[in-house]
């Protein structure tokens, strides 16, 4: 099994900026709890982030026919980006989305996710343990699919 840990604008900043929203972990400490939750769980993992929608888009593209799964956290793309919800439908590739905060505590139009209409199962507000909780939910839920 191979996931993809995408990660949107800013993502790369958690434990920079705003603790109080996102935490005092960083984004390292977010990677290798990735890292360590696929490796425990047999699950081979590519991890990615950029500030770029462009980039992003092309990762995406690029996942198709060798990724099993997707865990992302689009960022500020989560609301904005139909072009990414376009790939994501385009691959075909059944993806958690992933918040470390949880939106609709937040300003209005952060409750809003067009990447939600694109995927199987949106997780927020867990903090970064919110990525653990993806790659175990995408890990039963593509074993149900293939038993």
């Amino acid at each position: 099994m191979r996931f993809l840990i995408l990660n949107g604008p800013n993502i790369n900043f958690i434990g920079i900026r705003e603790p109080n929203i996102y935490g005092k972990q960083n984004f390292k400490a977010l990677e290798k709890l990735a890292e360590d939750t696929c490796r425990e769980n047999g699950i081979e993992c590519e991890l990615y982030q950029s500030n770029h929608e462009g980039a992003l888009i092309d990762r995406i593209q690029q996942a198709y026919m060798n990724t099993d799964g997707i865990v992302f956290n689009p960022g500020g793309y989560t609301h904005t980006s139909i072009a990414i919800m376009d790939a994501l439908k385009a691959v075909g590739i059944p993806c958690v989305e992933v918040h470390i905060s949880d939106v609709d505590a937040r300003e209005e139009f952060r409750k809003h996710s067009y990447i939600a209409l694109a995927s199987v199962k949106t997780i927020k507000g867990q903090g970064i343990d919110g990525y653990r909780q993806a790659i175990l939910f995408l890990k039963e839920y593509l074993g149900k699919r293939q038993g």
